[in-house]
């Protein structure tokens, strides 16, 4: 899997840390607030949105009546709590990192998730060191599926598409490797274990574990 590969980008949340499952504890809580129960269809609408997106959706779906600035300001005091005492990384990928950097590979992030957040959880879990670029979603023009930030991430770090290889739990970050022409490792996450098989189809590689690269 790694033959011939330069970089490799992480997608961070359910990829790097297993942190999916206090996203769906902070919908259903912020949307409390306002008498309204997490519709269903919420996390397959937005899947792979940027932080800002995803603040420019709540607002409009669900009518709330503050800027968009407010209630990104206040998801991130939600998860802050968790991020810091709850979220630990995924297996192997400690191990993965320092691979990597003993074999200069370069590794960069690519995230849908606030910038407040990844640089608290990276240097909360002592990987920030690792990487020779990090971004955000809000820091280009689309969100995932769109290719824009893994192709950002590649800009940065001087690589080619083709030299880079990504790893991602869910299928909008999945799309969004293969629309930057680069070769696509899913990862298993509980939060889209229903979504296994079709990860499988769209990725080059799937694993369980990041232990299964180094054995």
């Amino acid at each position: 899997m790694l033959r011939n590969i330069k970089a490799v980008l992480f997608d961070l949340d359910g990829t790097l840390v297993d942190s999916m499952w206090m996203w769906r504890d902070i919908d259903i809580a912020f949307l409390g607030k306002y008498g309204i129960e997490l519709p269903e269809d919420l996390q397959a609408k937005i899947e792979g949105m940027s932080f800002s997106e995803t603040a420019e959706y709540f607002k409009n779906r669900f009518q709330i009546n503050t800027s968009l600035e407010e209630i990104k300001e206040e998801w991130n005091r939600m998860a802050w709590e968790k991020y810091t005492n709850e979220v630990p990384l995924k297996e192997g990928a400690i191990e993965l990192l320092m691979y990597l950097k003993e074999n200069n590979i370069q590794a960069g992030i690519a995230t849908s998730n606030s910038r407040e957040l990844v640089n608290l959880i990276t240097q909360k879990l002592g990987i920030i060191d690792y990487f020779q670029s990090i971004r955000t979603s809000c820091e280009v023009e689309r969100g995932k599926p769109s290719p824009d930030i893994y192709l950002l991430v590649s800009k940065d770090l001087g690589v080619s598409a083709s030299q880079c290889l990504v790893f991602e739990d869910v299928i909008s970050g999945v799309i969004a490797g293969k629309n930057a022409g680069m070769r696509v490792c899913a990862v298993h996450d509980l939060f889209s274990e229903a979504d296994t098989g079709k990860k499988k189809e769209l990725a080059d590689y799937y694993i369980n574990s990041f232990k299964e690269l180094l054995i």
